[in-house]
């Protein structure tokens, strides 16, 4: 193993981009999401930024099947990302082999980590890093995998796309538990 890289503080903010426009699609609008009901990718580094107080590193990792999908690569990297083009084979999940060789990699560097998925495949590297950095997941609540919440105990920090980030400019049609303190008998009038 080598030693650890210094650097100054920051967050690498990870976005395994396939897991959350499927979950949104499938799970939450039962269609393909249009344009205005899509993340507003910018606000997930601003918000990033500041939950931390540090600079943020924003990397998405998107599967490519043909070609390029130059005007959505274009469009993260005006917003700060690094796009991480992947391809392989079609037995292969490039996107989460590639988040989990990243995390693996991070173990060797400073930096806060904030992966956006809710996909159960990266608890082990991310299980990894807790206790020698801030961690968090972020994802829709209620369709993350369950074995996240167990990390909580252990220092991962939780946060909900929609409900913390505030990454959509319209709501969400989901379904969720109301803290009596926030129920708007309004909202379902």
């Amino acid at each position: 193993m080598g030693s650890k890289v210094l650097s100054m503080a920051q967050t690498y903010v990870l976005v395994d981009g396939e897991n959350i426009d499927a979950t949104l699609g499938q799970s939450i609008l039962a269609r393909r999401p249009q344009p205005q009901e899509r993340p507003r990718w910018d606000r997930l580094l601003t918000w990033a930024e500041d939950l931390w107080d540090q600079p943020v590193s924003g990397l998405f990792f998107l599967a490519v099947n043909g070609e390029m999908p130059m005007s959505f690569v274009q469009a993260l990297t005006a917003l700060g990302y690094k796009p991480i083009p992947l391809s392989g084979s079609p037995d292969q999940k490039v996107v989460d082999i590639a988040i989990q060789r990243t995390l693996e990699a991070l173990k060797e560097r400073d930096g806060d980590v904030l992966l956006a998925s809710g996909d159960g495949d990266f608890i082990p590297q991310m299980t990894d890093l807790l206790g020698s950095r801030r961690t968090g997941l972020i994802a829709f609540n209620e369709l993350r995998n369950g074995a996240w919440a167990g990390l909580a105990d252990r220092g991962l920090e939780l946060y909900d796309l929609e409900y913390d980030v505030r990454a959509f400019n319209t709501e969400l049609p989901r379904l969720r538990v109301i803290a009596i303190d926030e129920f708007d008998p309004l909202q379902f009038l």
